[in-house]
């Protein structure tokens, strides 16, 4: 098992990584952080980024309908880069989520929620 540390700095070994928060989503708080948080401190975005989680759980539209189809992960796109947000496994009552944050010259999508999700798996010993 590879330890929270590691996983961080293996997060922002991704290209184009420039922020990670490990958020606490039942009470929104950072749990971990890594990179540069210049523009939001890693507790605002924690707060900040389960609200956005919230909301989607809280759409039936996005959530899916069926209970074995779970929202993974959201992609917000901006002009300038993307933000990957992934749950980890759970019920979202006390679930983990990653946020980072990604700069769009730099980082490419897919390979960067490949290299997330095996990073997130390598951390749970998968």
């Amino acid at each position: 098992m590879n330890s929270l540390d590691g996983c961080l700095k293996r997060i922002m070994d991704i290209p184009g990584a420039r922020s990670v928060t490990l958020v606490d989503g039942a009470s929104g708080l950072a749990v971990a952080a890594a990179g540069g948080h210049d523009q939001v401190d890693e507790h605002e975005d924690a707060a900040g980024t389960t609200d956005v989680v919230r909301a989607v759980l809280g759409c039936t539209a996005l959530a899916g309908a069926r209970p074995d189809d779970d929202v993974t992960e959201l992609v917000v796109c901006r002009t300038n880069g993307f933000h990957l947000l992934h749950l980890i496994d759970g019920d979202f009552d006390g679930r983990l989520f990653v946020h980072v944050a990604f700069d769009g010259d730099a980082a490419n999508l897919g390979l960067a929620r490949y290299q997330l999700r095996s990073a997130l798996e390598e951390l749970a010993g998968r």
